[in-house]
């Protein structure tokens, strides 16, 4: 005969193991294009945007003069891009800057997905507020008031 409490304590061990890797899973340590480190940790207490798209995406070329234009506004926020273009980060870069991309870029990589995870879709935008949580995690294009209204807090101290 099985005890209920022999399944129970191997069960909870499991459970607290999955909870303690979700929670380090949600963090992320990515270095853009002028070798400068983005930690999630590092930004506690500010909303953070991340924005996935590529260079053949044209809704994602559209977007980006709009993400430019609200980091530009809103240096409180912190906004990554990151490129899907891993073949050519040249080509990438060459866009990013053509297109008035001044915050930080990534470019993807394996690495890079095993911390963020893999966009299926594009343009995706994830959102973090001032504690590291996910609060926005959608497809489709973004624009400065779109970001605006989500990351009010970081302006009145109220979450999105």
């Amino acid at each position: 005969m099985i005890r209920p409490r022999s399944f129970l304590r191997p069960l909870l061990l499991l459970a607290a193991i999955a909870a303690v890797a979700t929670a380090q899973a949600a963090g992320f340590d990515v270095v853009d294009t002028q070798g400068r480190h983005h930690r999630l940790d590092d930004d506690r207490g500010r909303w953070v945007v991340v924005n996935f798209w590529a260079t053949w995406c044209g809704p994602c070329v559209a977007e980006i003069p709009e993400i430019a234009a609200f980091a530009r506004a809103h240096p409180e926020v912190e906004v990554i891009g990151v490129a899907a273009d891993s073949g050519d980060a040249a080509d990438a870069t060459r866009l990013a800057a053509k297109l008035g991309h001044t915050y930080p870029l990534v470019i993807t990589s394996h690495a890079v997905e095993g911390q963020l995870g893999h966009a299926h879709v594009l343009p995706t935008t994830r959102i973090y507020d001032p504690q590291g949580r996910v609060v926005y995690d959608r497809v489709g294009p973004v624009d400065r008031k779109f970001l605006e209204r989500l990351t009010a807090g970081a302006r009145d101290g109220a979450r999105a």
